[in-house]
């Protein structure tokens, strides 16, 4: 079968199961195993080589590296460092305690036994924030917890997924050997973060100033299998060279144009890693061994579910929330299937036995919607008026993004500085970026119009969303983007010119502001009083006018684009404006007189 049709066979297999799934609140992620499992070997057979795809597909984990990296800012772990750090360090550690003991009971050598209760101990990041969202749980208490220990997980896997290929060769190898493969590991690693700080910023404005997009997406992809090569060339995981990566640029004003543009990639290519993943699901497994598959899944989700529940409490959570937080994380996460094809190939796990927990892995995430909307009846039947428990987001989270840092934008920013209201502001000229950096402001670097960047920058979690940029064309595509995928954000648009704001008000938006019309009648009023005005009839001529002004613009709008009918109105605009002034000089001089 030629390359093409397997391809057009995994596209058709995803499109097709991923939004059945979604539809029935199971998840993507289930959608694609499912997928998988239909279409391979133990389906209906349109795949058979399975290997050569999983290893090809494992790139998308490791674009799934780099942008938890690019998630783990230094500040943003500063406000969450508790609830991380803690919560999270205990779950982990409490499940990969109880896991390692039942599994060496069982007869697992201890090593293997204790790779494979870590595994076990995480939860599916993809799969329970996306429950989360689509409830809109995120930003519950229940919620944040989960998004905390799922956090600590991603970060946690980093050094198993380093460490089991020295593990795996030092079974084998002198202690000389492994101490040298050691050293050239802590050198490699030493050199991309040494390299990367030095180098990376420097890469990434030069690129920036070509002006060329797909370019930036080049060497954003360089970045991510650059950094993973130099790690496999010694031995260690690619994830863990593409991790670092990210963690390098986190604070870089490039990092949300980079996370757009790997986005979209690294979502294709994890998908088409899970479809590799249940291609290789051994179901005959569920035939000849459903005792065992059974009590394995359901030990897995009540161990998980206990210590949640457990540590839930222990975190001052009301028993409601706990609950939740036990029932939304306690299956089986992706990075298993990750840790079980490694330790397999570093020798440290037996194949059979990576079939069977990865079959385990998956039922345990078929399962967990279904607790999860066990857990939400239950509790609504206990207490029908009950209501979740939230949080205030966390200050890292801005509610404003400012579209635009020209000479407009930055006088909003500075004013919300001022006030210590967080913004997260967006420029696409990359010497304006570095201008403003060396202010001390912090601004990130990309097209605003481009949906992945806005995301990127969660403009989902915004509340404002402040419409500053200087090209008019950019302008109207990036408000056209807005109001179509983002319509919760308010619009406060500055535009350029009265036609702009003719188009900007065919979009739906209505708080525009001309730029040049409030500082024009400011000068305006001056000019008046100093040709011997007094300033009271002054303020009264320029609110005429801007009474008049606002009227008009909205009167207009529905014929903006006649260009003959506009001409005549604007004729007759001004001798209306005429005859108000008149009508106000004569209505002046009667209570004169009447005085």
């Amino acid at each position: 079968m030629s390359v093409f049709a397997e391809a057009a066979i995994f596209l058709a297999a995803a499109v097709i199961a991923v939004p059945l799934f979604r539809r029935l609140g199971l998840g993507s992620v289930l959608g694609y195993l499912i997928a998988g499992i239909v279409i391979g070997p133990w389906g209906i057979g349109l795949v058979i080589e399975v290997d050569n795809i999983l290893h090809f597909a494992e790139f998308g984990v490791v674009l799934l590296l780099f942008i938890i990296g690019l998630e783990l800012q230094p500040a943003r772990l500063w406000v969450m460092r508790k609830s991380v750090f803690g919560l999270g360090t205990l779950q982990v550690g409490l499940s990969t305690l109880v896991l390692t003991a039942a599994a060496h009971a069982m007869g697992v050598p201890l090593v293997t036994a204790l790779i494979v209760a870590f595994a076990l101990s995480l939860s599916s990041t993809a799969f329970a924030l996306q429950m989360l969202a689509e409830k809109n749980q995120l930003n519950t208490r229940h919620g944040r917890a989960a998004f905390s220990v799922l956090l600590f997980q991603d970060m946690a896997v980093i050094p198993l997924l380093a460490l089991m290929p020295l593990i795996g060769a030092g079974g084998e190898a002198s202690a000389a050997s492994t101490l040298w493969a050691a050293v050239k590991g802590l050198a490699a690693i030493a050199a991309v973060i040494v390299g990367g700080h030095f180098l990376l910023h420097h890469v990434l404005r030069v690129i920036a100033a070509t002006g060329v997009p797909e370019v930036f997406t080049a060497v954003a992809l360089l970045i991510v299998v650059g950094t993973a090569l130099i790690m496999e060339a010694v031995g260690l995981s690619m994830g863990l060279g593409a991790f670092l990566a990210g963690v390098l640029v986190a604070d870089s004003e490039y990092r949300h144009a980079l996370e757009a543009d790997i986005e979209p990639l690294k979502g294709l290519m994890l998908g088409l890693f899970f479809i590799a993943v249940g291609m290789s699901v051994n179901v005959g497994l569920v035939g000849t061994q459903y005792v065992l598959v059974i009590a394995l899944v359901a030990g897995l989700l009540a161990v998980k579910f206990t210590i949640l529940l457990a540590l839930g409490k222990l975190s001052r959570l009301k028993l409601q929330s706990a609950l939740s937080l036990a029932s939304i994380i306690p299956q089986g996460g992706e990075f298993a299937f990750v840790i079980f094809t490694v330790a397999v190939g570093a020798g440290l796990m037996t194949a059979e036995l990576s079939e069977l927990l990865i079959l385990v892995v998956t039922l345990s995430m078929a399962a967990t919607p279904l607790i999860f909307a066990l857990n939400e009846r239950m509790q609504a039947a206990v207490k029908p008026s009950a209501t979740k428990e939230y949080e205030q987001p966390a200050a890292q989270e801005n509610k404003v993004i400012i579209a635009g840092f020209g000479r407009f934008g930055q006088i909003v920013a500075r004013i919300l500085r001022a006030k210590k209201i967080g913004f997260t502001a967006l420029e696409v000229n990359p010497e304006q970026v570095d201008f403003v950096k060396r202010y001390g402001n912090k601004i990130y670097y990309g097209d605003a119009s481009r949906i992945e960047l806005l995301r990127a920058a969660l403009a989902d979690q915004a509340r404002i969303f402040v419409l500053a940029i200087d090209d008019i064309e950019a302008s109207l595509r990036t408000a056209n983007i807005v109001t179509q995928y983002f319509p919760h954000l308010k619009i406060f648009a500055r535009a350029r010119n009265r036609k702009h704001a003719y188009q900007l008000m065919d979009l739906g938006i209505t708080m525009i502001w001309r730029e040049t019309l409030l500082s024009s009648m400011d000068m305006t009023k001056s000019i008046l009083m100093g040709l011997g005005l007094p300033k009271s009839e002054s303020d009264r001529t320029i609110e005429t006018f801007k009474v008049h002004d606002e009227k008009r613009l909205l009167d207009h709008h529905d014929i903006h684009n006649d260009e003959q009918k506009m001409i005549y109105l604007a004729q007759k605009a001004a001798a209306e404006l005429e005859q108000l002034f008149e009508e106000d000089a004569a209505e002046q001089d009667g209570e004169s007189t009447a005085g």
